[in-house]
């Protein structure tokens, strides 16, 4: 019974389980089957709205598109072109010159005694240079002046003798022979004692020349000639020193026929022209002038044209007070005129290159930048003339030209011509080069 009963439970139990585990897959398979409806009308959704919300061919065919966003100008600095009186220059490469060049030579024979003076250096007129041995000079003066004592004795005794010749002549103590024999006496050692005092003028002045002084002022040079050497004199004497004069200096330069033309018309009539040349001013730099412009004008223009070179020679003055400029020197010169002349001109840094073209960018009406070629003459105190490509009144940029295009739209800040820098928004080098067109 017991078998019985337990095998009679034991199915209904295997039943059981295996219904249960048999029951387990449908079910996962549901619910994976949830998750792939759920996803397909979320899939559905989606499309859906983008469906509703993309226009129709009917909306994009007749909708017309936004416009696109206005371009932005471009700040730079613009300066308005004017005419302003120039000084028209022509430039030439000269030479300095001293306007006193003297060579040092002994005036009397003698010995070198002293050197006074430091070479190279600035010296006075009347500075003591060179000494020569005084003592035989001296000695001869010493030697004429007693002469000239012994002169002037000789002359009182013939006057006394003259006087009592002439009293006793009328009593005929002395005859007349007697009395002009005394006279003639009496001359005489008046002449002697004009010869005795010329001779102490001339040993007076020998013993000055035995002290070498400066004749101007300048800078003297080497020493040519050493203590104790012998040194002759006159023109062929050995030179002890040179010394050239400093202030004022000349700068010597030539120039074409046109160039002295138009400065010589500057001035006036030919013939007051030659004459008042001084009005015609003249610049010069040099390797010591460090860049800095020496202003003088013009002293001398020569009266013939070489037939070779088809030029004038002319001389212009400087005033040269602490001695910088050096004869010999090289020097850059610029010959202006006596009347400046009204012309435009225009900032170095307004001025682009492109290739072989110089150009400028003109702000039109509408302020946008219009490419413009120029042809440049000379520079004038920091500016440059412009002989033709501009009228006046043209707004020029002056600042920023490396950003600007042809037609870029700007916007334009008006600056004083002569005040754009390189602080100045997009400051650029005046050669800046730029694309063409």
């Amino acid at each position: 019974m017991m078998n019985e009963t337990n095998g009679t439970d034991a199915v209904p139990a295997t039943l059981a389980r295996a219904e249960i585990g048999h029951d387990t897959k449908p079910a996962a398979r549901g619910r994976w089957r949830e998750a792939g409806i759920a996803l397909s009308l979320a899939v559905l959704a989606t499309g859906a709205a983008v469906f509703l919300a993309w226009p129709s061919s009917e909306a994009l065919a007749t909708d017309p598109p936004a416009e696109a966003a206005a371009p932005m100008a471009m700040p730079v600095s613009v300066a308005v072109l004017k005419a302003r009186d120039t000084m028209k220059w022509d430039e030439f490469s000269g030479r300095l010159r001293a306007v006193e060049v003297v060579e040092l030579r002994s005036r009397v024979s003698g010995a070198v005694d002293k050197i006074h003076f430091r070479e190279g250096a600035l010296v006075k007129q009347g500075d003591l240079l060179v000494s020569i041995d005084p003592e035989p000079f001296q000695a001869a003066l010493n030697r004429a002046e007693s002469l000239r004592e012994a002169a002037a004795a000789r002359v009182e005794l013939t006057r006394s003798e003259l006087e009592r010749g002439k009293q006793l002549v009328d009593t005929r103590v002395v005859s007349v022979r007697d009395l002009d024999q005394r006279t003639n006496a009496f001359r005489e050692a008046e002449a002697n004692l004009r010869a005795a005092e010329a001779a102490v003028q001339t040993a007076k002045l020998d013993l000055g020349y035995t002290e070498v002084r400066a004749p101007v002022d300048g800078r003297i040079g080497r020493i040519e000639v050493t203590v104790g050497n012998l040194v002759a004199s006159g023109a062929s004497a050995p030179v002890l020193t040179s010394l050239v004069s400093v202030d004022p200096i000349y700068v010597s330069f030539d120039a074409d026929e046109s160039a002295v033309a138009e400065a010589l018309a500057s001035v006036g009539d030919h013939d007051i022209a030659l004459t008042e040349i001084d009005q015609i001013p003249v610049e010069i730099t040099t390797a010591t002038t460090a860049g800095r412009t020496v202003r003088g004008h013009l002293q001398l223009v020569d009266n013939q044209v070489d037939a070779a070179t088809g030029t004038f020679r002319l001389r212009a003055v400087f005033d040269n007070p602490d001695g910088r400029l050096v004869p010999g020197q090289f020097a850059r010169v610029r010959m202006g005129r006596a009347k400046t002349e009204p012309a435009l001109v225009v900032n170095e840094r307004a001025i682009g290159t492109d290739q072989d073209k110089k150009f400028v960018f003109v702000v039109d009406a509408d302020n946008k930048a219009v490419w413009r070629q120029v042809r440049l003459g000379q520079p004038s105190d920091g500016l440059r003339v412009v002989v033709d490509g501009l009228k006046e009144g043209e707004r020029i940029v002056v600042n920023g030209l490396q950003r600007v295009r042809p037609g870029a739209l700007l916007a334009p800040e008006i600056v004083p011509m002569e005040t754009a820098s390189a602080s100045a928004a997009g400051a650029q080098d005046p050669t800046t080069s730029v694309a063409a067109r």
